[in-house]
């Protein structure tokens, strides 16, 4: 007797899973601007390398004599592929059915992502569009019997994988609850800038329990999350999210057993040397494009700056050096003058456990007067959140490279100095328990006021502190690991990276903790 009826049910399921919602769902969401998970899926993976994970989970119906009736697939996609022929796990939600609300199969296949990019050390790419849990449950029905007390929580997992590979998540649609709570589990959050929003609840729960009528974008569009800092990018739409989760894990090995894959060399843009001459103003209040800077030091010009709206200050980005990826910390003069706040601290923390995770060194480019001062950084709590910064960086353990441009002042500038850190310094640094203006208008305010012209006196007193603080004499107390033409920097670090090529060997594996979100 053949199993011909069996194999026929297996196939006639398979097609009617490839059908999601039906046709017109997804024309459905096509008007809407968005791509079905299924669609999404083939633009990111390279072609032909979807291997798909219970293509037929869902619930069917069948006659007497095992005839299919009917099949309603399990709204969860979920597979393994190749991204530039590097394997990951990739898996979505489907919104062409039950706007994306999980069915009992597909929140089964969403939880087993985890479980799977751990299993095989394999970074985990997700394609969020859903609403989260629904009052009537999975199964559709109000009463729910939940999880028996045994069962993992599934936070459990999420933190796992964070550990151990790579984790990157893109809102495509409206996404709330525990979808949301993924997407900010992740190494790397992206929305898109329109048609997608993030939220914990959405608008009904919100004037339900808050009286608050809000639209979904008003509670969780791209303007909002820009400065939240809950995504590190905004991409103008889906093929754009594509291009950027690729480019994203370039940089980062496969697991944390691996090392990050070193590329051919690229070089500098021309002239890029000569400009590091006079890129830092000699008027010390003048801001530049530190941007451009790292542009002019890092492999092909290029970089990867991630959180770019929230915590403005201070600059996270991916590069490379002599092929080698790293983690490159800066400060943008053109807010607050550098100055770190409450957010660019948590940024920084975040970064900081980032690269320590995925055995990144770690190149600071300090420009850092300090601590962000006033009412509303008091209100924010900045000093706590710079000391837990500040003990991130002294608790990680990859190689740093410090180079101070221009200033290295407070406590602050401690979060730009790893442990054992090589610093280089340019001839433009300065450094200090605190800046020259307001050290001298602290130490010398009496003076100040009583003299025939208060305004000329503390100009006179900051110029003359300013020439003690001199590059050249951190540098001939050995404060420095060495003063050098700006023109050297990227020679110079290309041969401390090579240096740090033993110890990175001997760091592979899990850290006692991962990046916390």
């Amino acid at each position: 007797m053949s199993w011909q009826r069996e194999v026929d049910g297996i196939e006639a399921r398979k097609r009617l899973a490839e059908e999601l919602g039906g046709s017109e769902a997804i024309a459905k969401q096509h008007e809407r601007g968005r791509l079905t998970v299924r669609e999404r899926i083939s633009a990111l993976l390279d072609e032909g390398s979807f291997r798909e994970q219970g293509p037929i989970a869902g619930h069917s119906e069948v006659d007497e004599n095992g005839s299919l009736l009917s099949f309603s697939p399990g709204n969860y996609v979920l597979g393994t592929g190749k991204i530039n022929d590097r394997r990951c796990v990739i898996g979505g939600e489907d919104f062409t059915q039950r706007g994306g609300s999980p069915t009992p199969a597909g929140l089964r296949k969403s939880v087993y992502a985890e479980e799977l990019a751990c299993r095989y050390k394999i970074p985990l790419v997700r394609m969020l569009e859903g609403g989260g849990g629904s009052v009537t449950g999975a199964s559709g029905k109000a009463l729910s019997m939940g999880d028996p007390v045994y069962a993992a929580p599934r936070f459990a997992s999420i933190a796992r994988v964070l550990s151990t590979a790579p984790v990157v998540s893109a809102a495509m649609g409206a996404v709330a609850g525990f979808p949301a709570a993924r997407l900010a589990a992740s190494h790397l959050a992206i929305m898109t800038r329109h048609g997608s929003q993030v939220m914990i609840a959405g608008p009904a729960v919100v004037e339900r329990a808050l009286g608050q009528h809000k639209s979904k974008e008003e509670l969780g569009g791209a303007g909002i999350h820009e400065r939240s800092g809950l995504v590190d990018l905004v991409c103008e739409d889906e093929y754009e999210v594509f291009e950027r989760i690729a480019q994203f894990l370039s940089y980062l090995p496969s697991n944390v057993w691996e090392l990050p894959p070193r590329w051919a060399t690229e070089p500098t843009p021309t002239n890029a040397s000569e400009e590091l001459l006079h890129i830092i103003p000699r008027d010390r209040r003048k801001t530049y494009d530190v941007r451009r800077l790292l542009s002019l030091i890092v492999d092909g010009g290029e970089f990867f700056e991630m959180t770019r709206g929230y915590g403005r200050s201070q600059i996270t980005a991916l590069a490379r050096l002599g092929g080698r990826p790293l983690g490159l910390l800066a400060n943008d003069t053109c807010y607050f003058a550098g100055a770190m706040d409450a957010a660019g601290a948590q940024k920084v923390r975040r970064f900081v456990d980032f690269c320590d995770t995925f055995h990144l060194p770690v190149v600071s480019f300090v420009d850092e007067p300090g601590f962000m001062i006033g009412t509303e950084a008091e209100a924010a709590a900045t000093i706590r959140h710079g000391t837990s910064t500040i003990c991130a960086v002294m608790q990680s353990s990859v190689p740093w490279a410090s180079v101070i441009i221009r200033k290295a002042y407070g406590v602050a500038a401690a979060a730009h100095f790893g442990p054992e850190a090589l610093v280089l310094s340019w001839p433009s640094a300065e450094t200090g328990a605190l800046p020259v203006e307001g050290g001298v208008a602290v130490a010398f305010r009496r003076e100040i006021a009583a003299a025939d012209d208060p305004d000329a006196r503390r100009k006179e007193l900051e110029e003359s502190f300013t020439k003690g603080r001199s590059a050249f004499a951190r540098a001939e107390a050995f404060g420095v690991h060495d003063l050098i033409d700006p023109r050297a920097t990227r020679e110079m670090l290309c041969d401390w990276l090579q240096c740090c090529e033993p110890l990175l060997n001997q760091q592979v594996g899990p850290k006692k903790y991962s990046l916390r979100p």
